[in-house]
């Protein structure tokens, strides 16, 4: 396994974790051998890494794509499928990998084994967002976008001794998306392709008017920043769930996209709709924030500037290391006595160690 994490025995949930991006990591190979098998010509290929907030609709969005009608189970490590576009007659087939990094920020670092040497010139990242949930949507965007960008600059440092011009080649693409744009030397254009989907809109439409411009402006510079494309969905609404699958097989299989100037949205009374480049700084105003404020605030890039912003009207809430019902180790399904019996007896040796702690600190 390409990701450091802990030993198997350290902790269960990591056990479980890995376990499961092992199964994903044969499917791939077994899809390989199977493609072998079957005498199909290769194609183009691609890699789409899906990471997002949790319960977001991941999993949704790309049975929609695959044109699968089945109820979407929760994810839970990292999972592995793909899809395949034959192309002309005869048996030539492109195929898009889909990785799903599932569990909110919980396994982000599980992002290393999707994004590797041999794949990274082919590979995009769509980052889920949920909108029903501002007080969350900071701190995983910035977490997994983190952990992405870590794992991308990691690969592009391994592969300069063996290509050298690896790192110009993958920035210029960058470049190339966002166009001939007057922001261009402002912004931080994100490596790979990068797609920011805003979900649950059904839900997002009914905020106060004033939260829907706050969350809506944030995320717009936010994808700015990035270089990103940025459109709400809503699993809700067949139009928007329609443009989500046109912008997945734009990603998978450089399908076009009829998107244009006049189709594109910035008004966050709809749905916004915003592709690479097509958005400004000077459109996108200000951050909302008081000049006091601002004097208060010690930032040192415009981003630190938006994120104190955004967060003094959303406080962020913890979503990367708690423990709850959504736990998968605590879930029932994977109910197990003997490994159970372990995690109760690891838990009461933590709130010993715990006691003891505090125990030490009272006494002084």
């Amino acid at each position: 396994m390409p990701v450091k994490m802990p030993q198997k025995g350290d902790n269960i949930l990591w056990d479980l974790a890995i376990h499961e991006v092992e199964q994903s990591v044969q499917m791939e190979d077994h899809f390989r051998d199977q493609e072998d098998n079957e005498g199909t010509q290769a194609g183009i290929e691609s890699t789409i890494i899906l990471m997002g907030s949790k319960s977001a609709g991941k999993t949704s969005i790309i049975l929609r794509f695959l044109e699968k009608e089945e109820h979407p189970k929760p994810t839970t490590a990292l999972e592995y499928t793909f899809g395949r576009k034959a192309k002309g007659h005869n048996m030539t087939k492109d195929v898009a990998h889909i990785w799903e990094l599932g569990g909110g920020t919980f396994l982000s670092e599980l992002v290393e084994v999707s994004i590797k040497e041999e794949n990274i010139l082919s590979s995009s990242v769509m980052l889920i967002l949920d909108l029903s949930h501002p007080n969350e949507l900071w701190v995983t965007m910035e977490v997994l976008l983190k952990a992405a960008l870590k794992r991308i600059e990691k690969v592009m440092d391994k592969l300069l001794t063996a290509s050298p011009r690896i790192h110009e080649e993958i920035m210029n693409r960058s470049r190339k998306r966002f166009g001939d744009h007057p922001d261009l030397n402002m912004i931080d254009p994100f490596p790979l392709p990068l797609v920011i989907v805003g979900t649950k809109y059904d839900i997002f439409q009914d905020f106060d008017s004033e939260k829907r411009k706050i969350i809506g402006r944030t995320l717009r510079f936010v994808a700015h920043h990035y270089g990103a494309t940025l459109q709400f969905c809503s699993s809700k609404h067949e139009g928007l769930m329609n443009r989500t699958k046109a912008q997945f097989g734009h990603l998978a299989f450089g399908a076009p996209l009829s998107i244009n100037m006049k189709m594109a949205n910035f008004d966050h009374h709809k749905p916004m709709m915003i592709p690479f480049g097509m958005d400004s700084l000077e459109q996108i105003g200000l951050p909302p924030m008081s000049e006091v404020d601002v004097h208060h605030l010690k930032v040192g890039t415009p981003m630190d500037l938006w994120k104190g912003a955004y967060t003094s009207f959303f406080p962020q809430q913890s979503v990367g290391n708690r423990l709850s019902i959504d736990d998968p180790a605590r879930d029932t399904q994977y109910k197990e006595a003997a490994v159970d019996s372990v995690r109760e007896q690891k838990d009461k040796d933590l709130l010993q160690y715990r006691n003891q702690v505090d125990l030490k600190l009272h006494n002084g």
